[in-house]
C-alpha cells in the first residue's frame, strides 16, 4: 500500500509542475534559498597556480510552492527523494572557480517534505583560485576564500543566505601539509558594474596555516648545516688546495636547493623567507670565497716579498693573533709567549733564528787570527763574506715569507669565526622570525 501511494503522489506532484520557473507563489517576492558548506577533505593546495582542490558537501535548502501535499491523503508520507534533475534547482556556483571543465554538483536526490521544503545535499570537487603569500615560506597561512552565489538571480528574485556562521569541519580529513584554523562565513550584496541590481552571495574563508616540519627537514636544516660548512674554509690549510673549492662546492649546493624552493613558488615579487635565508647564505659564501683567494695569496708570497709593514706587524701578528689564539708551531694559547729575539740589521754578523755555530763563522771571518785559517788570503775573504751575505738574504727571506703565512693564518682564523657568527646570527633571525 506504501508503494502505490508513493507512486500516485510522485505522478500527481509532477502531473503540471515545470523545473524551468522559479517556484514562488508571488514573482515580487525573492525566494530564500540557505546555503551549508561542510569541508571534507583539502586535495591539493598549489602555490604556483594559486589553485586550492578541495572536496566539499554542499548542502542547499529552499522551500517549493508547487509540490506540496496533504500526507494523511497519501498514507501519511512525509518525505520523499527523488532525483534532482526532477525539480527546480537554484543555479548556485563557485564564483571563484579554477577548473577548466566548470563541472558543477554531483547529481544526488534531493529530499522532499510535504510543507514543500527541499533540502539537496551534493558533494563537490572544487578548484578555486586561492591568493597565495608565501612571503614567510614554509612558515605560512593562507587565506583561500570560497563565494557561491546565483549566476542568473539576483537578490530580489533569490535572497541566499548562510546557515551557519562557519564552515561544517566535523567530518574533515586532516591534510598532511596543511592545518585548518577555521571556515568563517559571511554574507555578502555587492552590486556589479553589470547590472543594477543586487546579488547576494556567501563567501567561506579558509585559514589555513602550512605544517613546517616537512620543509624545515627537507629544506632548512640541510642549508644551515651546509652553510656552517662555509666558514671552516678558512680552517683548512692553505697547502692542501681545497679551500677554493669547498666554497664553490658549498656554493653549488645552495644553488640547488634555491631552484627546488624557486620551482613550487609562484613567480611573483615577494620573496618567500627561505629564499631570502638562501640568498644570504649565497651571498655570504661568495665573499668568504673571495677573502679565500685573497688570503691564499697573501700566503704564497715568494721570497721576492717584501717586508710586513709594521702596522700589519703590531695589529695582525700581536693583537689579532692573540685574540684568534694563533701562535708559532709548539706554541698555544696556554704556554708562555716566547720573548722576541733582537733584531738583526743588514750588517750584523747574526740574523733572527741562526744556530750559535752560523755566528761564530761569521764572527771567525770578520776577525780571523792569520795563524788558524787562511783567511788572509784577499780573495777567499771576499768569496767568504759574499756566502756569508747570501745566507744573510736567505734567511731574510725566508723570515719574511713565514711572516706573511702567518698574516694568513690569523686571517683565517679571524674570518673564520665572523663568518660562523653571521650564520649563526642570520639562522637565529629566520626562525625568530618566523615564529
Amino acid at each position: 500500500a506504501q508503494g502505490r501511494f508513493a507512486y500516485k503522489l510522485l505522478h500527481d506532484l509532477f502531473a503540471n509542475y515545470s523545473s524551468a520557473l522559479r517556484p514562488v507563489e508571488d514573482t515580487d517576492r525573492a525566494l530564500n534559498v540557505t546555503l551549508q558548506v561542510t569541508l571534507s577533505q583539502i586535495i591539493d593546495m598549489d602555490e604556483r597556480n594559486q589553485v586550492l582542490t578541495s572536496y566539499l558537501w554542499v548542502r542547499q535548502a529552499w522551500l517549493d510552492a508547487h509540490l506540496t501535499w496533504d500526507k494523511d491523503a497519501y498514507d501519511g508520507i512525509d518525505s520523499i527523494r527523488i532525483p534532482s534533475s526532477y525539480i527546480w534547482r537554484p543555479d548556485i556556483i563557485l564564483y571563484n572557480n579554477a577548473d577548466d571543465r566548470f563541472g558543477g554538483s554531483m547529481e544526488t536526490n534531493v529530499v522532499l517534505r510535504s510543507d514543500g521544503h527541499i533540502m539537496w545535499d551534493s558533494p563537490a570537487i572544487t578548484k578555486s583560485s586561492c591568493k597565495v603569500d608565501v612571503s614567510y615560506f614554509p612558515f605560512d597561512g593562507q587565506r583561500c576564500h570560497l563565494t557561491f552565489g546565483s549566476w542568473t538571480y539576483n537578490g530580489n528574485q533569490i535572497d541566499l543566505r548562510n546557515r551557519l556562521d562557519t564552515g561544517d569541519l566535523t567530518d574533515f580529513v586532516e591534510n598532511v601539509e596543511w592545518e585548518v584554523l577555521g571556515m568563517p562565513a559571511t554574507r555578502n550584496v555587492i552590486t556589479y558594474g553589470c547590472c543594477s541590481e543586487p546579488y547576494p552571495d556567501v563567501t567561506y574563508t579558509l585559514l589555513l596555516r602550512r605544517r613546517a616540519s616537512f620543509y624545515i627537514f627537507n629544506l632548512l636544516l640541510p642549508c644551515i648545516m651546509v652553510s656552517f660548512l662555509a666558514p671552516l674554509g678558512f680552517y683548512l690549510p692553505a697547502d692542501s688546495g681545497e679551500k677554493v673549492s669547498l666554497g664553490v662546492t658549498v656554493l653549488l649546493a645552495l644553488t640547488v636547493f634555491q631552484l627546488l624552493v624557486a620551482e613550487s613558488m609562484p613567480p611573483s615579487e615577494s620573496v618567500p623567507l627561505i629564499g631570502k635565508y638562501y640568498i644570504a647564505t649565497m651571498t655570504m659564501i661568495t665573499a668568504s670565497t673571495a677573502l679565500t683567494i685573497f688570503i691564499m695569496n697573501i700566503h704564497h708570497c715568494g721570497p721576492g716579498a717584501r717586508p710586513v709593514p709594521p702596522w700589519a706587524r703590531r695589529f695582525i701578528l700581536h693583537h689579532m693573533a692573540r685574540l684568534c689564539c694563533v701562535y708559532e708551531v709548539g706554541e698555544s694559547c696556554k704556554s708562555p709567549r716566547r720573548a722576541p729575539g733582537r733584531r738583526v740589521g743588514r750588517g750584523d754578523a747574526g740574523v733572527l733564528g741562526e744556530s750559535p755555530e752560523e755566528g761564530e763563522v761569521g764572527a771567525e771571518a770578520g776577525v780571523c787570527p792569520r795563524d788558524r785559517c787562511l783567511c788572509h788570503h784577499d780573495g777567499l775573504l771576499r768569496n767568504v763574506s759574499y756566502i756569508a751575505g747570501c745566507f744573510r738574504r736567505h734567511r731574510a727571506a725566508q723570515r719574511w715569507t713565514s711572516e706573511w703565512k702567518k698574516v694568513a693564518k690569523v686571517m683565517d682564523r679571524f674570518f673564520m669565526w665572523v663568518f660562523f657568527i653571521m650564520v649563526f646570527l642570520m639562522s637565529v633571525l629566520v626562525l625568530g622570525k618566523a615564529a
